[in-house]
């Protein structure tokens, strides 16, 4: 069952998880980390840029607050380089906190225009709210694998380490 509380607790759980990303990729030389990979988004920067551009969109569909950056293809350029990504990360990490520290009403649905479906759609909050910290998990996922095979350092993952997980 999604809670205000689930939701505050897998907020705290990405910025955990993007304290030691961020120092991980940073850490690598810019070859290594434009470098494709293979997976879905081709590189690492290019993952992560894609992944600080679905939180921006989806937290801006959440606040209500306005929002450039256009479709998908574009998220993989929405940070210009890896200083880039790296400034950002910890703002929307942040900000992301602070949605989910006053997050009260899981009733209703979030409404936004699709590009994907090219239409405007509407679905429940706790399925919109479950698939951001999916969506987050699923790429950072990737994103962890890509630095183990460039011989980055990796932290822990697990959400039962993260410090104050109850």
């Amino acid at each position: 069952m999604i809670t205000p509380d689930w939701v505050r607790m897998m907020a705290r759980y990405n910025a955990w998880q993007n304290e030691w990303l961020v120092p991980a990729v940073t850490s690598l030389p810019e070859a290594e980390v434009e470098a494709d990979r293979g997976a879905f988004f081709g590189s690492i920067r290019k993952t992560a840029s894609h992944l600080l551009w679905g939180d921006e969109i989806w937290l801006s569909r959440f606040t209500g607050a306005p929002r450039d950056g256009g479709t998908i293809p574009d998220s993989l350029d929405w940070a210009a380089d890896v200083s880039d990504w790296a400034a950002r990360r910890p703002v929307i990490d942040a900000a992301i906190i602070d949605w989910a520290k006053d997050l009260s009403d899981l009733e209703g649905e979030v409404t936004w225009y699709s590009a994907v479906l090219n239409a405007e759609v509407s679905r429940p909050k706790t399925l919109i709210f479950s698939h951001f910290f999916n969506h987050q998990t699923h790429h950072r996922g990737q994103i962890h694998a890509m630095l183990t095979a460039a011989g980055g350092e990796t932290g822990t993952t697990d959400l039962g380490f993260m410090p104050d997980a109850t």
